[in-house]
């Protein structure tokens, strides 16, 4: 299928699932990130703030600020996207695209610099293939830490699928967590 028919699909999916559903596969799947070892040893963390029933990241984002550990979210600033710290959710103001964002005064970090990068994505498959919304800011920001082990996916089991054809341009995560499983796509 090709990526616009499949983002088309999973994204009416996505939207279909009724809140009870979504609370509960999300509470699974943030569990389950918050449990792995790469969580535990990861100080400095990229997450996204979570909207249109993406997985909830919000109890990730309040364990690490609550266990002192760094997070960044994306900003959008030029027509490219900018990991900014996050201090607390009081500070953040919609940004380009409505998604609550730092403000542009908090610091700045490479993405290099997190030991762990949340994305989101809109589908999967096994070997870490990713469909995202078509803008492309997370694979022209992201492709070069492929392979590190820093790159995970949060989603869930019915946006996996058997085979994406990806572009050369496209961002592979390393790792995909959904509530029934947690692949390693390195292996």
């Amino acid at each position: 299928m090709p990526k616009t028919g499949l983002r088309r699909k999973m994204l009416e999916s996505r939207k279909a699932l009724c809140a009870k559903d979504y609370m509960e596969k999300s509470l699974v799947i943030q569990q389950k990130l918050l449990s792995t070892e790469e969580f535990s040893r990861a100080n400095v963390l990229a997450l996204y703030y979570s909207i249109h029933n993406e997985v909830d990241t919000h109890k990730i984002i309040e364990k690490c600020l609550d266990s002192g550990k760094i997070v960044l979210l994306p900003t959008v600033h030029d027509g490219r996207m900018i990991f900014r710290e996050l201090k607390g959710f009081s500070c953040l103001h919609k940004g380009k695209f409505g998604i609550p964002e730092p403000p542009a005064t908090n610091e700045a970090l490479a993405p290099d610099q997190a030991d762990m990068i949340v994305l989101p994505g809109i589908a999967f498959d096994k070997k870490g293939q990713r469909v995202g919304y078509g803008k492309g800011f997370y694979d022209k920001c992201l492709h070069h830490l492929e392979g590190q082990g820093k790159l995970v996916a949060v989603c869930y089991d019915f946006q996996l699928v058997e085979k994406i054809a990806g572009e050369p341009h496209d961002v592979k995560v390393d790792m995909i967590i959904t509530e029934k499983r947690i692949i390693h796509t390195l292996a």
